[in-house]
């Protein structure tokens, strides 16, 4: 580093790689529920070294969390359609939905 230039990014720092660790700090999870998401093949990651250890690619991760993001956004489209139809029913006394048609 020159005594001009700006000193390295958290982001740069960390490499192209990240540790469970890393990564459930930037998701604000626990080490435990990362871990989790890697072994239920939700968010894909490599063994590396002689122990394992488990390491997730920053663009892996940055995909995931986007696709996450698109799948909130999807349900909420979802919900809010769900939701505007509902007026077209009554509910009876068991709560089956009936139209307001055949009441």
């Amino acid at each position: 580093m020159t005594p001009h230039s700006d000193p390295p990014s958290q982001d740069a720092a960390l490499g192209r790689f990240l540790t469970l660790a890393d990564t459930a700090d930037v998701l604000n999870i626990s080490a435990s529920q990362a871990y989790a998401l890697v072994r239920s093949g939700e968010l894909p990651a490599i063994k590396v070294g002689g122990h394992g250890h488990w390491r997730v690619e920053r663009s892996v991760l940055e995909s995931y969390i986007d696709a996450k993001y698109e799948e909130s956004r999807r349900m909420s489209l979802w919900q809010q359609s769900d939701y505007a139809s509902l007026s077209e029913y009554s509910f009876g006394l068991r709560g089956v939905p009936r139209t307001t048609a055949l009441d």
